[in-house]
């Protein structure tokens, strides 16, 4: 069996193994990090070897500090990193390069559509009808955009978001509200197979899909990371969240995963408090007394166009993991827009929690 993980901010953490009688036999730890005594390396093997294969990645890290030789020194590696790489090696976990990615980038569209595509891709990633798919939003309109287990009430000032012209929907995957205008808001979607998360923990999977833009930001000279469970950040500020879906596939196959991320290019501060109801619990959570503070634009941080960043964005997923120029089937684009209609656009969905 193989397992690959790269460690968040680290490096590519490689295992190969054998399951015999229930066991792990032959471990073999590799990969790009840094290690020091070169007899860690094989200490981290024979800490591994004999552990029973359902040993979850708490204790397999336990296992490997325990055998560490004293003075040890890791860099890029940690033993959490290393117990991941595991756990995705006996889950038969796949990788970014096992797929053809595909990219959809198209004209704007209205909130309520792109809640439904959101769904529609990540169905049909689910049911192995189309590869895993990169979607960049473009917006039609301004919108809040809220958790599918938020309070309408509790979270947006309906009144002043009639006032400023926005669209309140709700999304199907959970976390907080989004503050969205055209052109100050960069969203996009990756609808990837489960697999390619197997053997990660629900919060470890927002840092494995998160490193790709992490690495993009940092070719644009933004030292961002991912700060749990579901923000990206920087000395200067939040710049995106991210929410994730869970979808079954056919027959109760394993399904695949929507994971999307919006992230700050410009921000009007004054109108997302108006329209947003940020409660002081929520602030002091992130350590601000401001909501305005809470999040730093990357228009300030990159000094590049909103088209720009995306452009880079879009360059630096394909240089990675390669990425084809592809669209909505006619089929998926009739399904989004029936259910833009009949379920993202009813107020019994977006007040289904009032």
């Amino acid at each position: 069996m193989h397992g690959e993980y790269k460690v968040p901010g680290g490096k590519l953490v490689v295992v190969d193994l054998d399951d015999r009688d229930g066991v792990l036999r032959d471990v073999r730890v590799a990969g790009d990090f840094f290690l020091e005594p070169d007899e860690a390396l094989l200490a981290v093997d024979r800490a591994l070897e004999g552990a029973g294969v359902d040993t979850d990645a708490a204790e397999l890290a336990r296992r490997i500090e325990a055998g560490l030789p004293e003075g040890t020194v890791m860099y890029g590696i940690t033993p959490e990193g290393v117990a991941v790489a595991v756990r995705r090696a006996l889950a038969r976990a796949t990788d970014w390069s096992d797929y053809d990615w595909q990219l959809i980038h198209e004209q704007p569209q209205s909130p309520a559509l792109h809640m439904a595509l959101d769904e529609v891709i990540t169905t049909e990633v689910a049911a192995g009808h189309r590869p895993p798919t990169l979607r960049v939003w473009e917006w039609g309109g301004p919108a809040v955009v809220i958790g599918s287990f938020q309070s309408l009430r509790n979270e947006v000032d309906t009144e002043a978001a009639r006032h400023h012209g926005m669209t309140v929907v709700r999304r199907i995957s959970g976390g907080g509200a989004m503050f969205v205008e055209p052109g100050n808001t960069i969203t996009y979607s990756l609808s990837v197979p489960a697999s390619l998360v197997s053997g990660l923990s629900f919060a470890d999977s927002y840092a494995y899909l998160d490193d790709w833009v992490l690495e993009a930001l940092d070719d644009m000279g933004i030292k961002a990371w991912y700060q749990p469970l579901n923000d990206i950040a920087t000395d200067a500020g939040k710049i995106a969240g991210a929410a994730q879906k869970r979808m079954v596939g056919p027959d109760g196959g394993p399904g695949a995963v929507l994971h999307h991320v919006t992230m700050s290019y410009d921000i009007d501060a004054d109108k997302m408090v108006q329209v947003l109801r940020i409660g002081q619990e929520k602030l002091s959570d992130k350590g601000t007394r401001s909501a305005g503070k809470r999040v730093d634009p990357l228009r300030r941080q990159t000094g590049l166009s909103r088209e720009a960043v995306i452009d880079r964005m879009i360059r630096s997923f394909r240089a990675r993991h390669g990425l084809t120029a592809g669209g909505l089937t006619g089929q998926e684009r009739e399904r989004a827009e029936e259910l833009a209609a009949a379920k993202f656009s009813s107020p019994e969905w977006t007040a289904r929690v009032p």
